[in-house]
C-alpha cells in the first residue's frame, strides 16, 4: 500500500504443482499484478518458476546480482486470454526486499503512470570493506551520512540474505558493480538513498 498498490493476500501454498497452479488460477483474473515470495531457486521444491513457464511466459529468470539472484519476471494467461504480470521475489527476506525495492516498487509505479519514481543516487565514501567473490552486482545494505559535505556509507552489519537487520538499519545501498572484485574502506561507490525524507533534507 506504501508505494499505491492495493494488496490481496493469496495465503502460503506448500510446494505442490497443482495447489500452486489451482491458486495462481483463482487470482490472476483479478489483480493487475502478482507478486509472489519463494518457490523461484534451483532447489527440488521450488515450483513457482515452473509454474509460470506452465501457465505462462517467463521474461527472465536469474539476475546477477547479490543479494536476490533467484527473481523471476513473466507473464500468466487469464481465461480471458489477456495476461498479468508476474514478480517472482526470492524466499530469503533480504533478498526479497532488495528485489522488491528494485524491481517491484518501480513496476508498480510505471503501471500507475508514474514518472518520478527513481530513488536518488549519491557517490559515497565507503567506510567498510566489501569483497565480491562472485561476479555479481552487490547492493549492499549501509547506513549513509554527511560529514563535511561529502557523503560516508557504513555497513549495517552481517550481510547475510537472512539477517532482516541489514535491511532495517539501512538507509541506502551501496553498490559494487559485478566487474569490482573488492571495494576498500575509502573508496567512492554509487549509492541508492531508500530514505526519502532524509534525501529531501539534506
Amino acid at each position: 500500500m506504501r508505494y499505491g498498490g492495493i494488496p490481496k493476500l493469496l495465503g502460503i501454498a506448500h510446494d505442490e504443482l497443482e495447489q500452486l497452479k489451482s491458486i495462481l488460477r483463482n487470482s490472476i483474473d483479478h489483480c493487475d499484478m502478482l507478486i509472489t515470495s519463494g518457490g523461484v531457486s534451483v532447489g527440488d521444491f521450488d515450483m513457482v518458476k515452473e509454474v509460470l513457464a506452465l501457465e505462462g511466459d517467463v521474461s527472465f529468470w536469474s539476475v546477477r546480482m547479490k543479494p536476490g539472484k533467484p527473481v523471476a519476471f513473466g507473464t500468466f494467461r487469464r481465461s480471458n486470454g489477456t495476461t498479468v504480470s508476474h514478480l517472482g521475489l526470492p524466499g530469503n527476506p533480504v533478498s526479497s526486499m532488495v528485489t522488491f525495492e528494485l524491481f517491484g516498487r518501480p513496476a508498480i509505479y510505471k503501471m500507475m503512470g508514474r514518472t518520478n519514481w527513481h530513488r536518488p543516487i549519491i557517490q559515497a565514501r565507503m567506510e567498510n570493506s566489501v569483497r565480491n567473490k562472485d561476479g555479481r552486482r552487490i547492493f549492499a545494505r549501509v547506513v549513509i551520512q554527511k560529514r563535511d559535505d561529502q557523503y560516508f556509507a557504513s555497513l549495517t552489519g552481517e550481510q547475510g540474505s537472512g539477517i532482516l537487520t541489514s535491511v532495517a538499519k539501512a538507509n541506502g545501498l551501496a553498490i559494487v558493480p559485478e566487474t569490482v572484485k573488492e571495494v576498500n574502506a575509502g573508496d567512492m561507490v554509487d549509492a541508492i538513498i531508500l530514505d526519502w525524507d532524509w534525501a529531501r533534507s539534506i
